[in-house]
């Protein structure tokens, strides 16, 4: 599963795919996936680096 964040509020959630509106915010926004995809956060399973 991935992780998403809310590009507005940085509310994050785990989603096969993002929402159409933030469920924390209630905006309609981007989000982002800060889904780990390197050896530095695995252990995490999220990227700090973003946002």
């Amino acid at each position: 599963m991935q992780s998403w964040k809310c590009s507005n509020c940085s509310y994050t959630l785990e989603a096969k795919t993002p929402p159409k509106e933030c469920p924390s915010c209630k905006v309609k926004c981007e989000f982002l996936d800060n889904t780990c995809y390197t050896p530095d956060c695995q252990y995490e399973g999220t990227d700090k680096r973003i946002g």
